[in-house]
């Protein structure tokens, strides 16, 4: 459990890091498009090679698939309904109204997004644990939860909001991501192979889904012409770290 609660923190870090940053820089949008490019092709390296991979060779094509379509169907429905809550609607535009930056109340909008995205990856990397340590995993989350937390800051920031409540609320929103990794580990220690199998395609599931609604588009909209670049670098950082 000592290891859940390290990795756990060492993924959230990201979150304080980037709110740090946040409070006192505005970073190019290429720069952050470029990080969320490069956090999308780790994860789907670690996604590929270690997660759904694992849960595969423990509960066969059918066990791992279920839990894959039913995490990316669990994300989608809470994303469905924060888009209606934040933006008064069930469309997607939610991101692009973050990414603009402009107005009132899109740092507390992409919050709600970074945990919503945050706590399936962050079960996930506990859940990967009781298979071994996902080094490549923690890296992809990492990556994925700095440029998010900077550029959420920012837009606090920009909404007159004072520099230590933007801290104070990245921080308990780390705090609830790492909590999520102990979570994960303890829920799946005591699951049989068959079980862990579908945890590890749930999580999968909502982590990919993720990657194509939030991560991915940013990346796109931001990043251009260095996303693919970026997002090959990733993948093959990932890659190297899960070999």
């Amino acid at each position: 459990m000592l290891t859940a609660v390290l990795y756990g923190l060492a993924a959230s870090s990201a979150l304080a890091i980037g709110a740090a940053l946040g409070t006192r820089f505005s970073p190019p949008k290429r720069l952050t498009g470029v990080l969320l490019a490069f956090a999308s092709g780790a994860l789907i390296s670690a996604l590929a090679f270690e997660l759904f991979e694992e849960a595969f060779e423990l509960g066969g094509a059918a066990r791992a698939g279920i839990g894959l379509l039913a995490g990316a169907a669990a994300f989608v429905g809470s994303d469905t309904l924060l888009d209606r809550y934040v933006a008064g609607h069930s469309g997607p535009d939610e991101r692009e109204v973050v990414a603009e930056g402009s107005r009132r109340g899109v740092g507390w909008a992409l919050l709600a997004a970074v945990t919503l995205d945050g706590v399936p990856e962050n079960l996930a990397l506990g859940v990967s644990l009781v298979e071994g340590a996902s080094v490549s995993l923690l890296v992809a989350i990492f990556a994925s939860n700095l440029p998010e937390s900077l550029v959420g800051a920012v837009a606090m920031r920009e909404e007159d909001r004072d520099a230590r409540t933007v801290m104070g609320t990245w921080l308990a929103c780390a705090l609830l991501l790492a909590l999520a990794v102990v979570a994960g580990r303890a829920l799946a220690g005591g699951l049989d192979e068959s079980i862990l199998a579908v945890a590890l395609g749930f999580a999968g599931g909502a982590v990919l889904a993720s990657l194509a609604d939030t991560l991915m588009p940013e990346a796109f909209e931001h990043g251009r012409p260095l996303n693919a670049f970026a997002t090959a670098a990733g993948f093959f950082l990932s890659f190297v770290l899960a070999a």
